[in-house]
């Protein structure tokens, strides 16, 4: 029987065929094809921007099929879109732009469809956790492609990838316990701890992999032009949609943003678009006020930011942790406009939920630990896991809830 696409996978797949023609106008199909063979084949460990590593066009075209192929994965296991699968597909855009490709994401999901069926449960209830979960994708380039002291290293390194995949979700259903829902980047704390046991053991019999970072500088005018452009088309597209109207923001922004929360459910497609949207070009503007680079890693945090739009985030409870995080960055001992500090400082939206649960205070409090935190964490598991930020939100709330909960006597 065939399935019905909903509308809201056409705004995803018009999306894609944009940034395919974005790709195609910045650059030539054989300087796409070069560029791609290296996304394809080379290391892909944090941070590894594929727009310095393969050029703007090989970069946005494993974008558009990465998001194309999940669109595939969501409507065949038939989920209907909510906040969770708008949150999962801008997640993965983002992501495709430095970590994720068409290739290493298969064994991870593999893994958690055997898991699946090991439970004799159906994919669809495990299909999202796939997707997030390809945060660990470059372990398959890692472990495939020639890193292991001994033969088989592509057969190994697929069912070493695909094992992790199946062990995953467990993992990240206890951990969201752990945090009690403060952490909106669950997988990346989940993905954190299972990256850095994998670490501990390969650094155990001399295996370990070189620190990377490729980082492109140089388009924020293009790049700006193209964002800002999307973000207002998204809230025109909104308004249009919630009735040519702004009804129910303001009900929105009250929401403290704890998992799960999703607005596409509660407040209609409209109204989250046009919180998307307002999101995508606060986070824009704010990278380029503190002299950042737009590229792939920047724009993929802006597009994830712009994906739990959908899923917990809005502006009344991002601005204070991103103000904490960025006065930590003033004060530390890392320039602002480094590429950890601007991803950094955008991904400590993480920990939204806890300015919209205690207030911008401990917002400000929880975005000026996470940037310390954050930077002592990639050695851990090696540059594995691409949600760096999401393990060190976790540590943050375990630490942090705690305390708040200990010492503040009501909770607003």
């Amino acid at each position: 029987m065939q399935r019905k696409i909903h509308s809201t996978y056409y705004m995803f797949i018009c999306l894609c065929l944009f940034f395919m023609i974005f790709a195609f106008i910045m650059d030539t199909p054989k300087e796409i094809l070069l560029g791609f063979r290296k996304i394809l084949f080379e290391s892909n460990i944090l941070i590894t921007d594929y727009i310095k590593l393969a050029g703007i066009g090989a970069a946005f075209i494993n974008m558009s099929l990465v998001v194309l192929a999940s669109i595939i994965l969501l409507i065949g296991v038939g989920i209907k879109p909510n906040g969770s699968t708008v949150a999962a597909l801008f997640t993965m855009a983002g992501f495709s732009l430095f970590g994720k490709n068409i290739v290493n994401i298969w064994p991870i999901i593999l893994g958690v469809w055997l898991y699946s069926k090991y439970q004799k449960e159906k994919f669809i209830s495990y299909v999202l956790i796939a997707l997030f979960a390809t945060t660990l994708s470059p372990t398959v380039n890692e472990l495939a492609l020639g890193h292991l002291p001994f033969g088989g290293n592509i057969i190994i390194g697929v069912l070493l990838s695909t094992f992790i995949g199946f062990i995953f979700p467990p993992m990240a259903a206890y951990c969201l316990r752990l945090h009690q829902g403060y952490n909106l980047y669950n997988v990346g704390f989940a993905a954190g701890l299972l990256a850095t046991l994998l670490m501990s053991l390969l650094r155990a019999f001399g295996v370990n992999f070189e620190s990377r970072l490729i980082w492109s500088s140089g388009n924020n005018l293009s790049f700006s032009v193209a964002l800002i452009s999307i973000f207002i088309t998204m809230i025109i597209v909104g308004y249009i949609d919630n009735n040519k109207s702004f009804k129910n923001l303001f009900k929105l922004y009250k929401q403290p943003g704890r998992l799960v929360s999703d607005y596409y459910l509660l407040y209609g497609r409209g109204i989250t678009m046009i919180n998307m949207g307002i999101l995508g070009i606060y986070a824009t503007v704010f990278l380029l006020v503190i002299g950042g680079d737009l590229n792939g890693p920047t724009i993929g945090g802006i597009l994830t930011i712009v994906g739990f739009g959908a899923f917990g985030k809005h502006l009344r409870n991002v601005f204070p942790v991103m103000i904490g995080a960025t006065l930590s960055s003033l004060l530390n001992i890392w320039p602002i406009n480094s590429p950890s500090m601007l991803l950094g400082i955008l991904f400590s939206s993480t920990l939204a939920p806890i300015s919209g649960q205690f207030g911008w205070a401990y917002g400000a409090l929880a975005g000026f630990l996470h940037i310390c935190l954050m930077m002592n964490l990639a050695y851990l598991h090696g540059g594995l896991n691409l949600y760096n930020n999401g393990f060190a939100g976790g540590i943050v709330c375990i630490i942090l809830i705690p305390i708040i909960t200990a010492f503040r006597k009501e909770i607003k």
